[in-house]
Parts: structure tokens; sequence; C-alpha cells
């Protein structure tokens, strides 16, 4: 058994995909591709919980993958931030909170029970009522193709301020992923290419490998699973 993972979407504004998933024998390493969202991930391996808060990921990289452990995330939705763990310093990063027991652990001096898969949105209310989590909807309706009465400069100051990236880094990441998707739904490259823009073949394979860390011809090795993929 390599790595089961399941997910659903969210109709919070806060929340872009909840996702849980387990390990099993044999499987070492995963891919884990890039992302334009921050998250809050919960694991357990051994008996031991642990919860971090990640930043958005710039390229592909390689993870670990214990054994026979168990996994939750909450992948917050474009523009959602924690001010007091802020994104733009966590690109690329993340930041394990301390003080976690197998029922709660301490977020910005408070006591919050482990969310779980089925009350993912319960958990994120409460945060933004304690102000752990904040929106900026000019991010959110930019990426939506809303134009704002504001100047290029400060939109991109704000999505830089909410994610830690550019709004042209986001779209690029966000296009990669959708290449992805699509070739795993055996759409043909030439088709991939014309919907989402790229230039040529040759501009797909950097972006698939830069993005995600696989060739088009590799995105179903089941030897080494990439992380959440899903339709936007």
């Amino acid at each position: 058994m390599g790595l089961e993972v399941e997910s659903r979407p969210s109709d919070s504004p806060y929340i872009e995909r909840v996702w849980r998933s387990s390990s099993g024998d044999g499987l070492e390493r995963m891919t884990s591709v890039a992302t334009a969202h921050g998250e809050l991930v919960l694991w357990e391996e051994r008996g031991r919980v642990s919860v971090s808060v990640r930043g958005p990921e710039t390229r592909a990289s390689r993870a670990p993958v214990p054994e026979d452990a168990t996994f939750f995330g909450i992948v917050f939705s474009a523009g959602t931030l924690m001010p007091h763990l802020p994104f733009h310093r966590l690109v690329d990063l993340d930041v394990e909170i301390p003080e976690v027991t197998r029922r709660s652990f301490w977020l910005k001096g408070s006591a919050w029970h482990l969310p779980g898969y089925d009350n993912a949105e319960s958990f994120v209310r409460r945060m933004v009522r304690e102000g752990v989590l904040e929106r900026d909807p000019i991010v959110a309706e930019v990426l939506r193709g809303a134009s704002p009465d504001l100047s290029e400069r400060t939109i991109q100051r704000r999505f830089v301020a909410a994610t830690g990236l550019t709004r042209g880094a986001i779209r690029q990441i966000d296009r990669a992923r959708r290449a992805a998707v699509l070739i795993q739904e055996e759409v043909p490259i030439p088709d991939v290419i014309d919907r989402l823009g790229y230039f040529d073949q040759p501009h797909l394979v950097r972006s698939l490998s830069r993005y995600i860390g696989r060739t088009a011809t590799r995105l179903s090795d089941p030897s080494e699973p990439l992380s959440l993929l899903y339709k936007t």
C-alpha cells in the first residue's frame, strides 16, 4: 500500500481544500508539488501527534513519508493569512506548533481541540472569530479575474503581503497544477498547451519539471506518489 489521499472542497471563503491521507508499508518518499496556498497540517506517527503551519511552496521537492502514519490538512484559500504566522515569511518553509497532545494544541495563546476532516469549517470559524485567521478579499477577486480600482503596485503589494508570492508566480504554479491534472486525465499534450496558454511543448515541460517535479509520462508513477492535486 502506498499513500491514500482523499480530499473535498469547502464552502468557506477561507478554505481552498480539506484533505486526509494515510501511508502504508514500503513507501519512503513522495513528491511535494508546488502550491500557492498556506495550510495547517496534522499528522500522527507511532502515537505521537504533530501540528505544523506550512507556507506556499515555489517548486516541487521530495519529502519523506513516515510508515503507517495518518495526515490531515486544511488548505487555506488564496488571500487567507495568519497575522502571527505570516505566510510571506513561510515561503518554502513550515513551522511546527509546540505543546501538542492527542486531543489539543496551543495556538496564539489558546488551547484548540484538534480539528478533523468533517469539522474543518467550524474550526476555521473559530480561528476567524479569535483573530487567528484573516482574509484579503482583493487577492481572491483578482485571481477570479476582477479588476479592482487599485494601482498595479498596490495589488502586487497586497499579493506579496498575503501570500509571499507575486500574482504572476501564483498563476504559474496554478497553471502547472492544472496541466498535471489534465495530463493525468489523458488530455492530449497539444490540447493542454492550447487550453492553458503555454508557448509550446518545451515551455510545458519546463513548467512541469519545476512545479510538479515530473515529466508528463511520469505523472502517474505509483512508485513515488504526488502530494494533493485537484481540479480548480
